[in-house]
């Protein structure tokens, strides 16, 4: 239909003291020999007609006459009627010949009045409902844009929208128009010889955007649809992202750090934020079909357990960052704590994270227990492990300081990753002297308690170095310290470098023949896994012997030519070899002054 060109308008104020009449000139000249003897009230507005036109068109007016007591019926009133006053006048201009144009705007709307009304073909050839349909069935479907359109007027319109079918037709054309175009730039890529990488990253799918004008609902009906018609999970990521930073944007630093601020925004918004935020963790692809950004599943985390997410969603969540822990920062786990009294950080989420990561790497290692190939079975997921654990170990240290961090959940953190997580602990050494400098009033039977976690064989030397003076360590764990820094010394001296205690952990270890298959094949795979971190401690030892030779070699070289030189730091090298060697050997470590609360100076 062509365009209706002037503001034509069939509505009057309702004034019970003024007759209602046409207040267009244009429309007052058309109707001036034949007077209005109906009027129609919709929401309040009175619109003054013509009984003939209406009834011809409308199956509904024709019934409300017709039901009527009175054939001289000349007031009627519309409730609820989809789309208000605005779009019962395009209808009445449709009724009575006028020319307007059908627009994505308002092809929804007419679609809803056309059915309230009854202007189906029963009445009228090529009435409203039919013309309606074919502009949506054949314009609105081939234009992506269009959909969009047409689904942002669904929006305030009643439930008759979704019975007549106009949201999913809209949802799938646009999942349609989406899977077409990203053919079309897969063609496109294949025709430029080495620039598909440039051309697909310049060309992001430009309906991202659009779609971001949705509500949440239509947009979960639209992303729902292109992954079951096949358009790349990454697309779909792109998109989500996108929605979410342009719907949460609202939700601030200060109130995520700050949660005892009162919040501006209304319980409505905070309702419509809980759902966008657990309806896109719904809508993530897979693990194993797209890999979503850690940043993006750490902040959608952080806004989860700020709007007070379903305990499913945050859930989903960690799972999803446990599957790639090893890839987080030290920054990504730094959630702060939303609950008052506790802790700044939110330890317990990092801590369900931990195990998921743990639990992953057992059930790898147990759906493969049935084969005997013991090298690729033991490596399995070992170098993943360790990344996780110098990560963790660095966050024991930031939120170490915390005053109202309490020792069972410090220790829970530590506890949780295996031994063999670490191949040398001095992360671990280092959290663990932070948090006693933070918290001076721990009893002698918590720091021993905190402290038994140090494996003091898998310190490196300046870690033993500053542990064996350490005066918050427990006189205990300074003396086991200078134990094991002196057996190293000696089987380094002598020679052995370690071989008698590799020996010592093989013969240990042997598998017992009267294991089952199994249990035999569990205890090989846990020595070879001990083997290898014992062999990544030696080369961490030969590492550091190598660098103490060359700043040896090149003490020599610079002051070869005083013998006097030469031998006095020949003999401070033999003294502090002497350290732990005898009693007559350097410096002695200070003794404790006395047990207890007050024994325990700070450094």
């Amino acid at each position: 239909m062509v365009s209706f060109s002037d503001n034509t308008s069939l509505s009057c104020p309702n004034n019970p003291s003024q007759a209602p009449k046409f207040a267009n000139t244009f429309t007052t000249r058309i109707f001036s020999d034949v007077a209005g003897d109906i009027t129609i009230t919709v929401d309040g507005e009175s619109f003054l007609l013509h009984k003939f036109p209406l009834v011809s068109r409308s199956g509904k007016i024709r019934k409300m006459f017709a039901d009527g007591k009175d054939y001289n019926v000349s007031k009627l009133e519309l409730v609820n009627f989809p789309g208000g006053p605005h779009t019962f006048e395009l209808a009445m201009k449709f009724c009575y010949g006028m020319n307007f144009e059908i627009t994505a705007a308002n092809a929804a709307l007419l679609r809803c009045a056309a059915e309230y009304l009854e202007m189906s073909e029963d009445y009228r050839e090529e009435n409203l409902i039919a013309r309606t349909e074919v502009y949506l069935n054949d314009v609105v479907v081939q234009s992506l844009e269009k959909c969009v359109e047409v689904l942002c007027t669904c929006e305030n319109l009643p439930p008759i929208v979704e019975e007549l079918g106009i949201i999913n037709t809209c949802v799938e054309a646009i999942a349609m128009n989406a899977c077409k175009e990203q053919l079309v730039s897969g063609l496109s890529t294949l025709d430029c010889n080495g620039e598909s990488t440039e051309l697909k990253t310049g060309s992001l799918e430009w309906w991202i955007e659009d779609l971001s004008v949705l509500r949440i609902d239509y947009y979960h009906k639209v992303i729902t649809s292109m992954a079951r018609i096949g358009v790349r999970p990454d697309s779909i990521v792109e998109s989500l992202m996108h929605y979410a930073q342009i719907s949460l944007k609202s939700i601030g630093k200060c109130q995520i750090w700050n949660p005892a601020r009162p919040n501006s925004n209304s319980g409505t918004t905070e309702n419509e934020q809980k759902t966008i935020v657990e309806a896109l963790v719904n809508l993530l692809p897979t693990l194993k079909s797209s890999n979503v950004p850690l940043s993006f599943l750490f902040g959608m985390l952080r806004m989860a357990i700020m709007v007070e997410a379903t305990v499913a969603c945050r859930l989903e969540l960690e799972r999803r960052i446990a599957f790639r822990l090893e890839m987080a920062s030290l920054d990504d786990l730094l959630i702060p704590s939303l609950r008052a009294g506790d802790s700044l950080f939110d330890i317990d989420t990092v801590h369900r994270i931990l195990v998921n990561f743990l639990q992953q790497i057992e059930d790898e290692e147990n759906e493969d227990s049935g084969g005997y190939e013991s090298d690729g079975l033991a490596s399995l997921g070992h170098g993943s492990l360790l990344k996780v654990g110098r990560l963790i170990d660095s966050y024991l240290a930031e939120i170490a300081p915390d005053p109202y961090l309490s020792l069972q959940k410090f220790i829970a953190m530590i506890e949780t990753l295996p031994d063999y997580a670490r191949v040398i602990d001095d992360g671990l050494y280092r959290a663990i002297d932070i948090y006693l400098k933070a918290h001076p009033m721990l009893s002698d039977h918590e720091c021993k308690k905190l402290c038994k976690f140090i494996d003091c064989q898998k310190l490196s030397q300046e870690a033993t170095n500053h542990a064996a003076q350490n005066e918050r360590l427990p006189v205990q764990m300074a003396i086991k310290v200078l134990y094991f820094e002196q057996l190293r010394l000696k089987n380094a001296l002598c020679g052995s470098n370690g071989d008698g205690f590799l020996s010592q952990k093989i013969s240990s270890s042997v598998p017992s023949a009267a294991m089952s298959p199994r249990d035999n094949y569990a205890s090989l795979r846990r020595e070879n896994r001990e083997l290898k971190l014992e062999i990544s401690r030696m080369r961490v030892r030969l590492s550091e012997l190598e660098k103490e030779q060359v700043v040896m070699k090149r003490g020599m070289k610079e002051k070869s030519g005083n013998g006097k030189t030469f031998f006095t730091s020949l003999s401070k090298g033999i003294g502090r070899i002497g350290i732990f060697s005898g009693p007559g050997g350097g410096k002695r470590r200070k003794p404790r002054r006395s047990e207890g609360k007050s024994g325990r100076s700070r450094r």
